[in-house]
């Protein structure tokens, strides 16, 4: 099992959840305070070495009671957004190709796009994805492929 410490630097301070910043001289006692998420390990069972998670306390405890939700920011311009955390386990699982959004423009897919190739290389680092930005039906479609 990893440091605390270790697993900080190597996630570069940042909560795999939500994506906020880490403050690495909290108290792991406090919310906002680090911690070491074991991902889906079998009970009892320890994690294999390097798969530890950074997560903020709240955001670890809280993933245990309910599905963690990857929120798309609300500064993106897409329209029927997939959820990223399904969307993830499909491609996971099947690879392949999905649309993932609507844009009214090119370049607001585009902004989303960046967006989501940024987060979900921290949200699942051995997923690789590429997002394209098709025309379709006078909008743009945002597809997610699985490489």
């Amino acid at each position: 099992m990893s440091t605390l410490h270790e697993v900080g630097e190597r996630d570069g301070w940042r909560c795999w959840l939500c994506d906020e910043p880490v403050d690495p001289d909290a108290s792991v006692n406090a919310d906002r305070g680090p911690s070491i998420d074991g991902g889906a390990t079998p009970k009892g069972k320890k994690p294999a070495p390097g798969s530890e998670r950074l997560a903020h306390r709240a955001c670890n405890t809280r993933k245990g009671a309910v599905k963690p939700v990857v929120a798309w920011p609300s500064t993106l311009f897409v329209v029927d957004p997939a959820p990223i955390v399904a969307t993830v386990d499909r491609l996971t699982g099947k690879g392949g190709r999905e649309v993932v959004a609507r844009c009214p423009t090119r370049a607001d897919g585009e902004d989303a796009a960046a967006w989501l190739v940024d987060r979900l290389s921290r949200f699942a680092p051995s997923l690789r994805v590429t997002a394209d930005v098709e025309p379709g039906g006078g909008q743009f479609l945002l597809v997610l492929r699985a490489r």
